[in-house]
């Protein structure tokens, strides 16, 4: 499951060794930029979302989501797909222009921010995730949430 959530969220290159003897043949090939992995290479365009502190706490969040292998299958997709629109509505906005569309989408990560929190809280109650595994998330919400009331005022 590591190595599946590795390809999907990719470290920076920026921490990541640039000699090519530290990376594998078929590694380095992988890695070319018509590869989705490639896509924080400093030659990449850095996209508005990438500079916002909310939005990386956001995939923190969906990833500490994903570790807790919530048993319930309804609660599991409830509290995935409320930690991928926390997600992606960081970055909506900080795409967006005005302070109002600004405003309304971060207000709407947040929302989905304790929803996904309390889907996590639920499935522990219910014995189908770990205590210690929900306190992980509610830890990433109650940060995330701090920062997104901060972008929202």
């Amino acid at each position: 499951m590591t190595d599946r959530l590795a390809a999907l969220f990719p470290v920076p290159s920026s921490s990541i060794s640039s000699s090519p003897a530290s990376s594998s043949p078929s590694s380095s090939s992988r890695s070319s930029s018509s590869s989705p992995s490639s896509s924080f290479s400093s030659s990449s365009p850095v996209l508005p979302h990438h500079k916002l502190i909310a939005f990386s706490v956001a995939r923190d969040l969906l990833l500490s989501v994903l570790r807790c292998s919530i048993r319930d299958a309804k609660l599991r997709d409830e509290a995935v797909r409320s930690a991928k629109s926390a997600c992606l509505n960081c970055a909506e906005g900080a795409g967006r222009v005005t302070r109002a569309d600004k405003a309304r989408a971060f207000a709407i990560a947040r929302a989905e921010a304790v929803e996904a929190a309390a889907a996590v809280e639920i499935a522990a109650l219910c014995g189908d995730t770990s205590a210690a595994r929900a306190d992980e998330v509610a830890r990433v919400v109650s940060r995330l949430v701090g920062l997104l009331t901060g972008l929202v005022r």
